[in-house]
């Protein structure tokens, strides 16, 4: 009976996902701490790039443009920056920019800078060595600036592609300058809704509408959870994009507000996690409702507000909730520090690099055997230098007469030709390990690499993900290929020492 019921549970696993689907790897939901669904009672979702996925080029365009015409006007800055156009390749999520010396850098999790550029050249190694080797770059510094969120990509491009056309030898720019004009250009065209107001005039270019966004919500409804909408947008913009991205996608469902048991605009996050602002109601045109907020209506729109309050008017709290957006800061990492909320981090490029890794499953499983072999050479010329050491010194002590010599003299040149053998291995590892990691690397993209890796190690982002994220996923619509009730489980992990014996791939999958 149990060899039949092996043999069962070879062929169910064998065939496709219950449901009929398998998930495609960029569409997947990866776990870094167990997360059980079952008992999740609150689902609560970020509104920009969460549920609303921006197509990112046209939107970080017009960001860049308007934050360039800002320049001009209120900030002094010269007409010929009109000439500039956004290089969306240059920047991705996780760069710093240093105020002090104008850099742009990227940085592993041990706060090693990796790569850094001045404008859009390359800073010398030995100059990133002497600038950033001998001091912990501390991100809390004022000195520097992280960029780690899709919404700050257009002014690190600005930033640095002003320093490539204004700086010269003879003029260096007031770099602390340059970052507060771009930074503060940037926020006034978001603050005084330049920026949304062109959104909102053409939805369809800015924003995709996700087919799978109102089914993936509809199947948490069905499971019996209450989901919250808590966004920094303000009510005008909120409606205006909720409408464009769920209205009419199911029949049960004829309004966005349908999907949400609170809907709460204007939230002030992250201070939202640990603050104190009571909860405002709103009418329709957004003017404020007087009295207190003592429960949620759902059809109905709440502003402001606090985490504390949030919890006791929907009578659910800590880990029987789960918070979905794309801000590691505002919306993952504060939470996490005042808060037992479940957090799932929506990571957009997730999905162009995984196909980009997938396309190039080959090299990177032959940088798995090179390393591997680079392993086992390192460690036998390292044992060879020390036996030819050892031999030498007998030899030192005989006298040139000893019949011993002569065998012994043989048995040095042989280790001498062996270890030479061994160092040119070594070397030639070392330069195929370092060629095939920059195809890779450089393929994806030319001036940063890989998003989420520096080097063998992971970024700093990437860290940061793996740090503050109990999941993490490409869209909040791949919800819709798993129960409400999934049990996302961490494939355990394994210290330095556990995996001896085992070949690691560069981006962590272990074979046999």
């Amino acid at each position: 009976m149990a060899g039949r019921d092996d043999l069962l549970l070879e062929s169910i696993l064998a065939g496709p996902r219950a449901g009929g689907r398998d998930v495609p790897p960029p569409r997947q939901v990866f776990v870094n701490r167990n997360l059980r669904m079952d008992k999740v009672e609150v689902v609560g979702f970020d509104m920009d790039y969460t549920l609303a996925i921006y197509q990112l080029l046209h939107l970080e365009e017009l960001a860049f443009d308007l934050t360039v015409e800002r320049m001009i006007r209120d900030r002094g800055w010269p007409d010929r920056l009109r000439q500039l156009r956004y290089d969306a390749e240059f920047v991705i999520r996780g760069l710093v920019i240093d105020k002090l010396t104008g850099n742009i850098f990227k940085m592993d999790r041990h706060n090693h800078v990796g790569r850094a550029y001045h404008g859009l050249v390359p800073v010398p190694r030995e100059e990133r060595y002497r600038t950033y080797r001998d001091e912990r770059v501390s991100l809390s510094s004022p000195r520097f600036a992280w960029i780690d969120t899709l919404f700050s990509l257009p002014e690190a491009a600005l930033f640095a592609q002003i320093i490539q056309m204004e700086e010269t030898p003879e003029h260096r720019l007031d770099y602390e300058r340059l970052f507060t004009d771009v930074r503060e250009s940037m926020d006034q065209i978001h603050a005084d809704e330049t920026l949304k107001t062109q959104v909102k005039a053409d939805l369809a270019r800015f924003i995709l509408r996700d087919p799978e966004l109102g089914p993936a919500l509809h199947k948490l409804r069905s499971a019996g959870k209450r989901l919250f909408l808590l966004t920094n947008s303000h009510l005008d913009y909120t409606e205006a994009v909720m409408r464009h991205v769920l209205d009419g996608v199911l029949p049960e469902y004829p309004s966005w507000r349908n999907y949400f048991d609170a809907v709460i605009t204007a939230a002030g996050k992250p201070g939202f996690f640990a603050g104190s602002a009571p909860f405002t109601e709103l009418d329709p045109t957004g003017a404020v409702v007087p009295g207190e907020v003592r429960l949620f209506e759902r059809g109905r729109t709440y502003s402001g507000g606090n985490r504390t309050d949030l919890e006791r008017l929907l009578s659910a709290g800590g880990d029987r909730v789960l918070y979905v957006g794309d801000h590691i800061y505002g919306d993952i990492l504060r939470s996490k520090k005042s808060s037992q909320w479940r957090t799932c981090l929506v990571i957009e490029e997730l999905e162009r690099e995984i196909a980009w890794l997938d396309r190039n499953r080959g090299v990177l499983e032959e940088i798995a055997g090179l390393e591997d072999l680079r392993l086992r050479v390192d460690d036998e010329a390292v044992a060879h230098r020390a036996a030819l050491n050892a031999l030498e010194r007998r030899l030192d002590r005989l006298e040139p007469e000893d019949p011993a010599a002569g065998p012994l003299e043989a048995e040095r040149t042989r280790m001498k030709r062996e270890l030479d053998v061994l160092r040119i291995a070594l070397r030639d590892a070392n330069a195929q390990i370092a060629d095939l990691q920059a195809t890779v690397e450089h393929g994806y993209n030319r001036y940063w690499g890989l998003t989420f890796k520096e080097g063998s190690e992971n970024s700093r982002i990437g860290e940061q993900i793996e740090d503050y994220a109990c999941v993490y996923t490409s869209r909040a619509s791949n919800f819709v290929f798993y129960s409400p009730m999934q049990y996302f489980r961490v494939l355990r992990r394994a210290m330095p020492h556990e995996v001896a014996g085992l070949r690691l791939t560069p981006y962590g999958d272990s074979r046999a």
